[in-house]
């Protein structure tokens, strides 16, 4: 597969994560209505909470790991193609190329979700995580310092990242992968919300930031650094303890041969 196409699937695969994730927080994590019938004011809450929030993001990955996952690899995520390359199975080269296309996307998912939200008359961009942008200190939803988000941040990319390298290595049960990295995506955004609103993803978090002003993307910096961070030292402690050997490599090439025959 070309470098172009496998760039245009994680471009398609961070914007289908942004918008449906993030879009999930902005226009139906707190969603309600009035009904006119039964008494002006009444207010029925339907949002879909914490818990919808980070289904929605887990659904997001494993929707489109199964769709175009086999194009790409199904990164999705610039800490994730990081922690690849730090494991050995990803090219440098291809690192630069992949992480222009999943920003690129991510901040298209957030053009989107911005217009769609100003259809409401009501909405604006206040607050402290407006458009479901990351933070921390103000800006964090339950006033997390910056060293709680840091570690937050670090140490859940780190095992989002081996849980991706023991997935997909080739000694797993096959055709799981996208629900264990999508379920562990849901386990991370229950965690975390409260704490950052949820990176690990320095892609997720550019894109909302770039439409909200100078203090929010101020932030940026720690939503780079932290999950990339955690997922090199992933990547480096899966190739360096948990990698397949050459006597596992044999065997395993062994049984194929037998299978075969």
């Amino acid at each position: 597969m070309t470098l172009v196409k496998r760039c245009l699937a994680e471009f398609l695969g961070t914007f289908w994560l942004v918008f449906g994730g993030c879009g999930s927080a902005v226009l139906a994590a707190a969603y309600t209505t009035n009904s006119a019938s039964i008494g002006e004011n009444t207010a029925f809450p339907l949002g879909i909470g914490l818990v919808g929030v980070s289904l929605a993001f887990g659904l997001t990955v494993v929707t489109m790991a199964y769709a175009v996952g086999h194009i790409s690899g199904g990164h999705f995520n610039p800490a994730v193609s990081f922690g690849l390359w730090a494991a050995k199975r990803f090219p440098a080269g291809d690192l630069l190329p992949y992480i222009i296309a999943q920003v690129l996307g991510a901040i298209l998912a957030a053009g989107f979700i911005y217009l769609i939200a100003t259809g409401d008359a009501d909405f604006q961009l206040a607050g402290s995580n407006p458009l479901a942008t990351n933070g921390f200190g103000a800006h964090s939803p339950g006033g997390y310092t910056i060293a709680a988000a840091f570690i937050a941040e670090l140490v859940l990319t780190f095992f989002f990242l081996l849980v991706i390298l023991g997935v997909t290595d080739r000694r797993a049960p096959k055709g799981f992968a996208p629900l264990a990295i999508g379920l562990c995506l849901t386990l991370i955004h229950l965690i975390s919300i409260p704490i950052t609103n949820t990176s690990v993803n320095p892609a997720r978090s550019t894109g909302p930031a770039l439409f909200v002003g100078p203090e929010l993307f101020g932030q940026l910096w720690l939503f780079w650094f932290a999950p990339i961070l955690g997922a090199l030292l992933a990547g480096w402690l899966y190739s360096n303890f948990f990698a397949e050997t050459l006597e596992e490599a044999r065997a395993f090439n062994d049984r194929e041969v037998e299978s075969v025959h």
